[in-house]
């Protein structure tokens, strides 16, 4: 956490100081709930800072001590993501005139314990959509890392899960629950183009592959391998 000495640096007081801080960690908390857990773009927590202030190191103070109020306060860690590449074409062309090289952004990743978050955070009426999230996850990930949408389609439609439900009676609209992994940063949506015409491919993005998922994959993939093993023994 940033000393007073580090504020002090910069000609701010405590008092503005708490009260940035404040804001930041309001504004993740809220913006989390609101996008259910979308990620949120660090330019946007520099904007509360410079608002009324223009000390160039002052966003990155605010934003970390904010990180570990949360932490200490609520148990949430404030994950930083960051892609460091834009969707290509097969010929090695940008499919997308924007390349985000430094475009951080922040999620919160709760630290509580699995039994405490179960009983006391974690909403049960969305529990499908982590099931989903991670149903699809699993799949990308067996694949190799990177799919193409017709064969991910065909996985899921093999789940009773087809692109063209828009009613489901759990996840509402299939194409747009998937698209929502998109936006929460779970998987990257690229555009190839092929001497076939062109390909929709899906692949793990950095979320996905941070640990505390890729961790519960392999976890997974583990024990069905074993229980599998176990029956074809017996």
């Amino acid at each position: 956490m940033a000393t007073s000495a580090d504020y002090a640096q910069i000609d701010i007081s405590t008092e503005e100081k708490d009260k940035l801080v404040a804001e930041v960690m309001r504004y993740v908390l809220f913006k989390t709930h609101q996008t259910a857990g979308c990620p949120i773009k660090r330019e946007e927590l520099t904007q509360i800072v410079t608002k009324n202030y223009r000390q160039r190191a002052l966003p990155a103070l605010v934003i970390k001590e904010a990180g570990d109020r949360l932490a200490a306060t609520f148990g949430y860690e404030m994950r930083e993501l960051q892609r460091t590449r834009a969707p290509s074409t097969r010929s090695g062309r940008p499919f997308q005139q924007q390349i985000n090289v430094d475009a951080k952004s922040y999620v919160l990743i709760s630290n509580l314990d699995p039994e405490v978050y179960s009983k006391h955070v974690e909403h049960k009426e969305a529990a499908h959509v982590s099931g989903f999230t991670f149903v699809v996850i699993n799949i990308v990930h067996l694949a190799g890392g990177k799919i193409s949408e017709e064969d991910l389609w065909h996985q899921l439609r093999r789940l009773g899960l087809n692109e063209n439900n828009e009613n489901h009676p759990v996840l509402g609209n299939n194409k747009q629950a998937l698209e929502h992994l998109v936006q929460l940063r779970y998987l990257l949506k690229e555009k190839l183009t092929g001497p076939e015409g062109n390909c929709m491919m899906y692949e793990l993005a950095e979320r996905a592959l941070d640990e505390s998922i890729s961790g519960r994959l392999k976890d997974y993939i583990s024990q069905v391998v074993s229980t599998n093993t176990a029956a074809e023994v017996d």
